[in-house]
């Protein structure tokens, strides 16, 4: 399926020997050069991760770990899909030079091992019999990929999870502050709008062999997590997957929605992303709908990852809140 499921360099604190002319004798109020400390942690699949100190030189086999990566300051050197990134996420850009490893379901080991990292960081997507093989190079740290019970939850938790890993955790706090006072700003604004309670229904849809596949962001999907604490209600009434919060339907599935306000995010670079703009817009179906009717169909800007960090939820409030109130 297309899109399958699947965050400026890290300023490491460096103490500066100074050395007095004609002696070797340190400065007087020079601080001792500090030796990093081991990190032990356990990961999502409850395996011990040791390491000898902060990881530098990280590896993010999926697009939701290296955007934390990225907002925390941690240029990776190896990312699974660079292009695919790019594309669908210009939120929180990748701007350096790292090494394409492949596809996020299986990333090769040959090039994962050519860069000689400190710390792989997976998700619990990947097949455990590639994780094996990936601890065979260096330390891998998996994170839940998603958690339909906590989506919101269990983003910030993988958060700070890579944040211990990476010597980074003051970073994860600011990143984590910064992200409650930007939904209190979208609640804040829905409110003012009259829009506190009002219905909402988030999908993605694309196109396959002339087929139209839409796919519903339940209440359990992150940004229909992040929707509900904007204050919205989350008008689908089908079952998500327990990971993702994803469900599936199709144009005449659409008719059991009512009056809401429709939101999906499409990308020009994929021609397939938009049905709701291209393939339906002559659909009678599709027409007769009242969302549709009314001109509560809102496409966001491209390049936000449904299911990415902090940064891509903070531009998605942007985004819906702006499509809301106009």
């Amino acid at each position: 399926m297309r899109r399958l499921l699947r965050t400026a360099p890290l300023a490491a604190a460096a103490a500066l020997l100074l050395a007095a002319c004609g002696t070797t004798e340190p400065a007087a109020d020079e601080a001792p050069k500090a030796s990093a400390e081991p990190i032990t942690l356990t990961d999502a699949s409850g395996a011990k991760v040791e390491l000898d100190g902060p990881a530098k030189k990280v590896v993010g086999t999926e697009w939701n770990v290296v955007e934390h990566l990225l907002s925390l300051g941690v240029e990776p050197v190896g990312v699974a899909d660079v292009k695919g990134y790019k594309t669908w996420n210009s939120v929180v850009p990748l701007t350096n030079d790292a090494k394409d490893i492949g596809t996020r379901g299986e990333p090769s080991t040959d090039t994962i091992a050519s860069l000689n990292p400190d710390l792989i960081v997976a998700t619990t997507d990947l097949q455990p019999s590639v994780v094996q093989q990936l601890r065979k190079i260096a330390p891998v740290l998996e994170v839940k990929s998603a958690d339909a019970s906590d989506p919101v939850g269990q983003m910030l938790e993988n958060l700070d999870l890579i944040a211990k890993a990476t010597g980074t955790t003051e970073q994860a706090t600011t990143l984590k502050k910064d992200f409650d006072a930007k939904l209190a700003e979208g609640a804040k604004a829905l409110e003012e709008a009259g829009l506190k309670g009002a219905g909402i229904a988030f999908s993605d849809g694309y196109v396959v062999s002339n087929q139209v596949s839409v796919r519903p962001y339940t209440s359990g999907s992150l940004i229909g997590g992040v929707n509900e604490r904007l204050g919205l209600k989350n008008a689908w009434k089908l079952k998500g997957d327990a990971a993702y919060g994803l469900a599936a339907t199709d144009v005449e599935g659409l008719t059991a929605l009512g009056k809401v306000q429709f939101a999906y995010i499409g990308n020009e670079q994929d021609a397939a992303s938009d049905p709701f703009g291209n393939e339906l817009k002559n659909n009678s179906v599709w027409k007769s709908l009242p969302f549709v009717k009314s001109g509560d169909v809102h496409r966001l800007d491209d390049g936000i990852w449904m299911f990415g960090g902090t940064g891509s939820m903070e531009r998605y409030v942007d985004a819906l809140v702006a499509a809301l109130t106009k």
